[in-house]
C-alpha cells in the first residue's frame, strides 16, 4: 500500500511519485490549500492539496485528526521562506494528486501533543498514546538496543537459548506470580523471577555460552524502576572466571553506547562494595556527585552530647558527616526539606553546620550544635572533612542502615539539587559483595543462594556473614544495571550454602533436587550476569520512569488499566482448578 515511510523523504525524492501511509498529525486549510501533516512511525511529512485535486481535494477536505490516509503524489522542494529547519523531512513536500480515507477517527481521549495529561489517561488509551513521536522514538531505541546486543552476543559465540515460563516456585528474594496447575490438583506452577536455574543447567549440559532476552516476573511492591513483569538481558557462561565475564558484558555496554548514543564510556572501575557503602552509603554509588561520607565516630566518643555520644560507643551504629562544597547558600527551609527527607530512612533529624569562615575557628561557623560538641571537637571535625568557606556539614548519628541509607539519599537527593554531576555518565563495577546479610532470625543471601563464595565451605558454615561472594553489579549513574556473579558448580559447597540459610536436607531436595543432582554430573566452572533492559533503555533515553519505555506497562498497583486486568474469571474455569474464592469478612 506504500512506497515509502513518511519521515524517510528528503531532497533525494524530488520529482519522485510517492505512495505514502499513516496519520494525519494536523489539518489546515490557507485559503483554499489544504496542508496535511501525515504521520508513520518513521515521522511526519507535509502533503499540499489544492483545488486541481478536484475530487481527491474534496476528500482532503473531510479529514480531520487521527484519520488514517493513503496518499499518493509527487515530491517536491519547498521553496526557501518555507523550509522547516525543525523536521527531518523539512526541505520538502508531497504535492497530493490522490487521497483515500482508509479509516476515520474519532476525537482522541487527549491531544497527541498535550504534554500535561496524566498517565492513568495515558496507559488506558496506550494505543494512543503510543503514536506519540516521544514514544515511538523510544520503542525504536528499544528496539535498536536489542539488535545491537543479539548482533554482540551472537559474534561472540553466545546462542540465544529459550528457558520455560511455567516453572516452580524457588527463593529468589520476592513474591512469586502463581499459577494453578488443572491437570496436578492442589499444585501449582510459578512464573520465573529468572532464568537462573535454567540457564546453570544449560551449563551442565554443555552450551557454554548462553543468552536470552528473557520476560521475568515478581509480585512486588512497585516504584519508577520496578513493573511486576520486566525484561531481562540474560547471559551465563562456562569456563570463564569473573573478570572475564565482567570484561565481555562490559565490552557489550560500551559498543551500545557508541554506536547508539556517539558516547565513549572507557573502562569501568573497580569498587569493593564495603567502600561503596561507607563513602556514598549506597551498593550503587552515583559517581557524577563528587560527595562523600567522612566516618567521624572516633571524634565523638568522649563529648557530653547523648544524641552523638551515644551511637558513637555502640558498634552497631555509626557517626558520619557529609560536606557539601558551596552549601552554605542552602536556605533554613531546605534544610528542614532535607530532614523531613532523611525521616524517610529513618533518621531522627539531621544536624549541620555551615562554616562562613573558616580562619575564625568556631566563630566562623554557624550551627546549633557547636555549643554540644565543644570547640575542639568542632573544628577536628571541620578538619576531617576538609570544609572550607561557603560549605556545609551534615550529620547523621544512628544505627548503620539508618545512617548509611539516610546520608546515602541525602548525598544524591543534594548532588541532584544543586546540579553537582561532574560528568554525564560514570559507569562502575562494584564488587566483593558480602555472601550473605543479618535478618531477624538468621541471614538471607545478598544476591541469590547460587552465588559462590570466594572461601571455602568449611569457613563459610563457620562464620558466614564475614564471607564474600564472586558478585559484581554494573552500575551507572547511581542505577543497577545489572548484577551477576561466578555461581556454586559443586554439590557440597551448594548444600553447605542451603545449610547457613537454614534450608533443611528435605526442603533441599524437594525444592532443588533437580539442580543438586546436576552438580553431580560434570557441572563445569560457569558464571553470569543479567541486565535490566527496562532500565537500561530508561536511562539511555533519559526517561523518568520504565514505564515509559515499555509498550504496554502495568501501573503501580500492578494493573493494567488498559485491559482492566487483573480481573476476575468465572465460576466454571475456578472449579477446574479446584479453586474456591473466599471473600474477605466485613466487620461491623
Amino acid at each position: 500500500m506504500r512506497t515509502q515511510y513518511c519521515g524517510a523523504l528528503n531532497a533525494s525524492f524530488i520529482d519522485q511519485e510517492v505512495t505514502l501511509c499513516g496519520w494525519v498529525d494536523r489539518r489546515r486549510d490557507h485559503g483554499g490549500v489544504i496542508f496535511i501533516d501525515l504521520r508513520d512511525r518513521d515521522g511526519i511529512v507535509q502533503v499540499v492539496f489544492d483545488p486541481d485535486a478536484k475530487e481527491n481535494f474534496e476528500t482532503a477536505d473531510k479529514v480531520r485528526s487521527e484519520y488514517v490516509l493513503q496518499v499518493k503524489g509527487r515530491v517536491r522542494a519547498r521553496s526557501e521562506a518555507t523550509v522547516n529547519p525543525n523536521m527531518p523531512t523539512g526541505e520538502v513536500e508531497v504535492y497530493g494528486l490522490e487521497v483515500t480515507i482508509l479509516n476515520s477517527a474519532e476525537t482522541t481521549p487527549f491531544p497527541l501533543h498535550d504534554k500535561t495529561v496524566g498517565e492513568e489517561v495515558r496507559l488506558k488509551y496506550r494505543y494512543v498514546d503510543l503514536r506519540r513521536q516521544e514514544m515511538q522514538e523510544r520503542l525504536r531505541f528499544r528496539s535498536k538496543v536489542t539488535n545491537s546486543i543479539r548482533n554482540f552476543l551472537d559474534d561472540n559465540g553466545f546462542l540465544d537459548i529459550e528457558t520455560p515460563i511455567l516453572t516452580r516456585a524457588t527463593p529468589e528474594g520476592a513474591r512469586d506470580y502463581l499459577v494453578p496447575s488443572r491437570t496436578h490438583e492442589g499444585k501449582f506452577f510459578a512464573l520465573p523471577q529468572s532464568p537462573q536455574l535454567f540457564k546453570q543447567l544449560l551449563m551442565v549440559s554443555g552450551f557454554d555460552r548462553y543468552y536470552q532476552i528473557a520476560k521475568c516476573f515478581r509480585d512486588e511492591d512497585l516504584r519508577a524502576d520496578r513493573q511486576p513483569e520486566f525484561t531481562q538481558i540474560d547471559i551465563e557462561t562456562s569456563f570463564m572466571s569473573d573478570e572475564q565475564i565482567m570484561s565481555v558484558t562490559e565490552q557489550m555496554i560500551r559498543k551500545l553506547f557508541s554506536e547508539l548514543k556517539g558516547v565513549e564510556l572507557g573502562e569501568f572501575p573497580r569498587m569493593p562494595y564495603a567502600e561503596a557503602m561507607q563513602k556514598y552509603g549506597s551498593d550503587k554509588p552515583d559517581m557524577r556527585i563528587p560527595l562523600e561520607l567522612v566516618e567521624i565516630k572516633d571524634l565523638l566518643a568522649d563529648i557530653d552530647f547523648k544524641v552523638f555520644a551515644g551511637p558513637a560507643n555502640d558498634p552497631k551504629c555509626r557517626v558520619t558527616a557529609l560536606k557539601v562544597t558551596g552549601g552554605a547558600a542552602i536556605s533554613r527551609k531546605q534544610i528542614d526539606d532535607y530532614t523531613k527527607y532523611v525521616g524517610i530512612y529513618g533518621a531522627k533529624g539531621l544536624a549541620w553546620i555551615k562554616v562562613n569562615e573558616i580562619e575564625k575557628g568556631v566563630e566562623g561557623l554557624q550551627s546549633p550544635i557547636i555549643k554540644f560538641l565543644g570547640d575542639d571537637v568542632t573544628m577536628q571535625v571541620m578538619e576531617r572533612t576538609g570544609a572550607q568557606n561557603g560549605d556545609i556539614v551534615f550529620f547523621g548519628a544512628d544505627t548503620i542502615k539508618v545512617v548509611t541509607e539516610a546520608l546515602g539519599a541525602l548525598r544524591c537527593k543534594i548532588g541532584e539539587d544543586l546540579e553537582l554531576y561532574t560528568c554525564e555518565w560514570a559507569p562502575l563495577w562494584v564488587v566483593d559483595f558480602p555472601m550473605f546479610e543479618a535478618i531477624e532470625g538468621g541471614v538471607t543471601s545478598l544476591h541469590h543462594p547460587f552465588t559462590a563464595p570466594s572461601c571455602s565451605a568449611q569457613e563459610l558454615e563457620q562464620n558466614p556473614l564475614a564471607a564474600l561472594s564472586q558478585a559484581y553489579d554494573m552500575v551507572l549513574n547511581g542505577c543497577e544495571l545489572g548484577g551477576g556473579s561466578v555461581r556454586i558448580h559443586n554439590q557440597s559447597m551448594q548444600q553447605a550454602v542451603f545449610r547457613v540459610l537454614g534450608i533443611g536436607e528435605e526442603e533441599q531436595r524437594e525444592k532443588f533436587g533437580f539442580l543438586l543432582d546436576a552438580l553431580q554430573y560434570g557441572a563445569p566452572p560457569h558464571g553470569g550476569l543479567a541486565f535490566g533492559l527496562d532500565r537500561l533503555i530508561m536511562l539511555m533515553t533519559g526517561a523518568s520512569s520504565i514505564r515509559d519505555v515499555i509498550a504496554f506497562p502495568k501501573t503501580q498497583t500492578a494493573a493494567c488499566v488498559l485491559t482492566d486486568a487483573p480481573g476476575q474469571v468465572d465460576n466454571t474455569q475456578l472449579r477446574e482448578l479446584n479453586i474456591r474464592v473466599k471473600k474477605k469478612e466485613v466487620s461491623a
